[in-house]
């Protein structure tokens, strides 16, 4: 079995770690992209399974890396689960609508909450 292949688009290190973590214990692949345009060139370097992104980036934010993701015939068929702080919930919901992004969770999240979402967004895209 190839394992799935996950790219985290995040800023802090930390959550790239817990995140590899997390689910490299239930056999999947995790590649840590410290910001959005590093994010955005392993994405279209790697053609992963599926993506995490957080929203709150210094480089470029979240709802950038989305569009063009989104944008780009060889990236917009792999799905995204957003990553938010708890604050953004209004944003969240709306962008989630607008954007139509797979699924979000937010910071903190625990490792069953980031599992059954991943699992969930992947069970939805083999269909």
């Amino acid at each position: 079995m190839v394992p799935v292949r996950v790219v985290c688009i995040e800023d802090e290190p930390e959550m790239i770690d817990l995140v590899r973590l997390i689910l490299s214990r239930e056999g999947y692949e995790v590649i840590g992209a410290p910001g959005g345009v590093k994010g955005l060139e392993t994405v279209e370097d790697l053609s992963p399974d599926l993506v995490l992104l957080d929203l709150m980036m210094p480089d470029m934010d979240g709802w950038e890396v989305y569009q063009r993701m989104k944008a780009n015939p060889n990236t917009k068929h792999i799905p995204v689960i957003v990553v938010t702080a708890r604050a953004q919930s209004i944003d969240k919901v709306l962008g989630l609508h607008i954007a139509k992004v797979d699924d979000y969770i937010t910071k903190p999240f625990g490792p069953a909450e980031l599992l059954s979402s991943i699992q969930r967004v992947l069970a939805n895209h083999r269909h």
